[in-house]
């Protein structure tokens, strides 16, 4: 199937440093759209005098593992004008075995050419991205679509303002209930068949999760490792407990922390730390873990999609929401066990979010507790039932809050 190509949000931002001299790496779990992104930028802005390569492709990967200049050579054997700017996308840099240091020479000896680079994970995971790339890289994170984007794929346009705002918030409940049920993977979101996306779904789970990334980290326990994925899934939103996970699947604290750290790298969860003024404190705390997508959550944990929303599925499509415009997110526990779901800082504000699934849901202790002590704006957010805002507290749907903190989306 040819899908028509649709510019995110995160292009305006790479389309800056398009002819500066830095190169552009794209972080990202495979099929977020990383590659759709070079598609564009080759035929909206670059549109001449470039070549591209899939390093999934053996050749080219033979040709880059011969180094900078044997590439460089092999770009002006193709016809690149080196009289011109020349651009090399190069899609999958992390199979190359030392890929720092062909970037270093290729930026430092090539300067004809501008480099764009994607990656299918956090290039630390091998140590193969070094600190002699320092200040030559600019670096953006390629999440699954975040709400609007969903919507801009669905071919759904939407401006809200003070006249229309709760009949188009009614209309947008139902997106957002398949938003949550089916995530924000870009092929999922422009598939029709329920059943083609479980199968496409299980496809990245089955090739990037359980095959590319075990591989990548030289995993020799493949069956605790899969275990362990789909037991996090199953625990999104939750306090991140080692010594409960080590008991139940039999596997040391080390290498649960290995194995974390390396879903963490991959893009696949998130752990986010607890709200402290005190950074340090904020770093030794229990953190919480949440997939980023939670279409992937639920054909990991459920094996199908939820005919009904839960509220860890709600809460962790919220997550997802703030992640990918906030990066910073953190929630709010206290020792007598007081807790807010989410706290944003956005320059001098503060933001506390309370995720239930019903705005009848009554304004918390935590929640006025952490207004008294931080000065907070509160909000408590929802897809159902009737929301009226009083002077404590703010109720809203998800993409109101993103909008009323930042500024935009609709």
């Amino acid at each position: 199937m040819v899908y028509k190509l649709y510019k995110r949000e995160i292009l305006t931002k790479i389309v800056n440093f398009i002819t500066s001299k830095e190169i552009i790496v794209l972080h990202g779990a495979r099929q977020v759209g990383k590659s759709t992104i070079l598609k564009i930028l080759i035929e909206d802005y670059i549109k001449t005098n470039y070549f591209y390569m899939d390093l999934e492709n053996r050749e080219f990967l033979e040709l880059c593992e011969k180094g900078a200049e044997t590439t460089f050579n092999y770009l002006i054997q193709k016809g690149l004008d080196r009289k011109k700017k020349m651009y090399l996308l190069i899609d999958e840099i992390q199979y190359l075995s030392d890929p720092s240091n062909f970037l270093k020479l290729f930026h430092d000896h090539f300067s004809e050419v501008k480099l764009i680079v994607s990656g299918s994970s956090s290039f630390d995971i091998k140590k193969k991205f070094k600190n002699s790339l320092v200040g030559r890289t600019i670096n953006f994170e390629i999440y699954p679509l975040n709400f609007s984007e969903f919507l801009l794929f669905k071919e759904k346009e939407y401006k809200l303002s003070e006249e229309n705002i709760e009949l188009i918030n009614k209309e947008l409940i139902p997106f957002y209930e398949e938003y949550i049920r089916f995530g924000g993977y870009p092929q999922i979101v422009l598939e029709s068949s329920e059943e083609k996306k479980k199968e496409y779904l299980n496809q990245i789970i089955s090739t990037y999760i359980k095959k590319d990334i075990r591989d990548l980290a030289e995993i020799r326990d493949i069956d605790s490792f899969n275990k362990l994925v789909e037991v996090l899934a199953s625990q999104s939103g939750n306090l991140l407990d080692l010594n409960e996970l080590s008991r139940t699947l039999s596997i040391s604290r080390k290498t649960l922390s290995e194995y974390i750290f390396l879903l963490e790298s991959t893009y696949i969860l998130k752990l986010i730390r607890p709200f402290y003024k005190n950074t340090r404190s904020e770093l030794i705390k229990t953190p919480k873990i949440f997939f980023i997508d939670t279409g992937l959550m639920h054909i990991l944990s459920l094996r199908e999609f939820p005919k009904n929303i839960q509220g860890n599925s709600f809460e962790t499509s919220l997550f997802s929401e703030l992640l990918k415009i906030q990066k910073k997110v953190n929630f709010w526990r206290t020792t007598n066990k007081q807790e807010i779901d989410f706290i944003i800082q956005n320059k001098q504000e503060l933001f506390a979010i309370e995720a239930k699934l019903n705005f009848q849901s009554s304004l918390t202790s935590a929640l006025s507790f952490f207004k008294e002590k931080y000065s907070s704006k509160n909000f408590l957010t929802s897809i159902y039932g009737e929301k009226e805002d009083s002077e404590a507290l703010m109720k809203k749907y998800p993409w109101e809050i993103v909008r009323l903190i930042w500024g935009f989306y609709f």
